[in-house]
């Protein structure tokens, strides 16, 4: 194999496992993460994003999710997708789902390459950190925001918001979004997102116009959004 097979064959595994971690594989992705992709071609790597989701992974989204989506937009309110995955993965498909804003894990990069450390982690209390700056320069008032999720991992995200939602939850968030009189969603259709994200053709994606002043809508990638990564 030559090394962009190699390369594309990695980062498609790293995105799959990715999409299941808890807490303590999160963090061990997030070292892993930091000496694999040293050294790698930032544009190389956006290149390959692009082929891969279309030729190696085949998001799936619930239906449920969509809907949701297009509900609140047609109430005026921005949608923002945060996820603890790469920038690269995160955008084109929060673009598919026609989110406003996406808030992602962010490499840092020198002379167009990787080096193997993180600038941003968007996990845990770095995800309330994005929200909340986002929020301040977007107006969002928090306490009129809603956000979604299905991991105690994102306990702080939830809890900085005004309207909580717990979607297919571990057993561990179904017990505090009991205590705590969360709603509980249960999505159960799962549909291909394929068709909603165009094929690679060098032209740039539109996007999708911001809409609304009052309220974020905030959900982790996969397994709240996203159902799965299906190789």
């Amino acid at each position: 194999m030559n090394r962009r097979a190699v390369l594309k064959s990695t980062y498609a595994q790293f995105l799959f496992l990715m999409s299941g971690a808890d807490h303590d594989q999160m963090d061990r992705m997030r070292a892993y993460v930091t000496n694999m992709c040293a050294g790698w071609d930032v544009e190389q790597v956006k290149a390959i994003v692009g082929e891969t989701l279309h030729d190696i992974v085949n998001p799936l989204v619930f239906a449920e999710a969509a809907e949701l989506i297009a509900d609140h937009k047609l109430c005026g309110r921005d949608v923002v997708m945060v996820s603890a995955s790469g920038e690269e993965i995160v955008a084109p498909i929060a673009r598919a789902l026609g989110a406003t804003h996406a808030m992602a894990t962010r490499m840092v990069v020198e002379d167009g390459k990787y080096t193997g450390e993180i600038a941003f982690y968007c996990y845990g209390e770095g995800k309330v950190a994005a929200i909340r700056e986002l929020a301040a320069r977007e107006g969002y008032a928090l306490e009129h925001c809603y956000a979604y999720s299905d991991s105690t991992t994102d306990l702080p995200m939830l809890e900085v918001v005004g309207h909580p939602s717990v979607v297919n939850p571990d057993r561990a968030l179904r017990k505090e979004a009991a205590a705590r009189g969360w709603p509980v969603l249960n999505f159960s259709n799962p549909v291909s997102l394929r068709d909603r994200i165009p094929a690679p053709s060098g032209a740039a994606m539109a996007t999708t116009a911001a809409v609304g002043v009052s309220a974020l809508a905030a959900g982790a990638l996969t397994y709240s959004l996203l159902r799965r990564f299906a190789f």
